[in-house]
């Protein structure tokens, strides 16, 4: 069987990752490992590089 490949999810299910989500999105503040690292890592590099924010 080709196509969906997902599983049941408790997650989803009772409304976590749509609440994760849209934590993330109103605060800003990543809920993903990979989140954090790409933010951290872009703060570092704009505070070494003394690049302004891009807002």
């Amino acid at each position: 069987m080709t196509g969906y490949q997902g599983g049941f999810s408790w997650k989803t299910l009772l409304g976590i990752t749509n609440a994760k989500r849209q934590f993330a999105r109103q605060t800003g503040i990543p809920t993903t490992k990979s989140g954090v690292e790409r933010k951290v890592g872009r703060m570092v590099l704009d505070f070494l590089l003394g690049t302004k924010k891009r807002r």
